[in-house]
């Protein structure tokens, strides 16, 4: 077996995992699944992703602050109160387990983005902004 099957296998394994199942169906109940697969869509190819058209297309924007704590909370895989840089990579697969994983230079600049204290991880008050702004 090649290590890109190998690689190919996992990320399968991970697409459906039951933790990442459990995410997307706790997302759907805060975003119209529709709006999740438009912008899931709108970045299908590496380093088309950015962030706040992310957040515009899966209806992200339009949320109460609430609504976008509880997606942070869904986001935050460890439930350190943070996400950090390997659970961004996932960031799409959170919204839709068959969905690619960000590339380095997607995470870096996701990252930068939203790390307003320069910390090398995202809090809930960083990400609420970036949404919200």
């Amino acid at each position: 077996m090649s290590s890109s099957d190998v690689y190919l296998s996992w990320i399968t394994d991970r697409a459906t995992h039951p933790h990442l199942t459990r995410n997307t169906m706790a997302l759907s109940s805060i975003l119209s699944a529709d709006a999740i697969d438009s912008a899931i869509k709108d970045c299908q190819a590496p380093d088309s992703f950015t962030p706040r058209k992310f957040f515009q297309l899966c209806g992200l924007t339009r949320k109460s602050p609430q609504d976008v704590k509880k997606v942070f909370g869904i986001l935050d895989n460890d439930a350190s109160g943070f996400i950090e840089e390997n659970e961004l990579k996932f960031f799409l697969q959170r919204f839709s387990p068959g969905a690619r994983v960000l590339t380095d230079t997607e995470t870096k600049d996701f990252l930068c983005a939203a790390d307003d204290d320069s910390d090398g991880r995202i809090g809930a008050e960083e990400f609420q902004a970036m949404v919200l702004s």
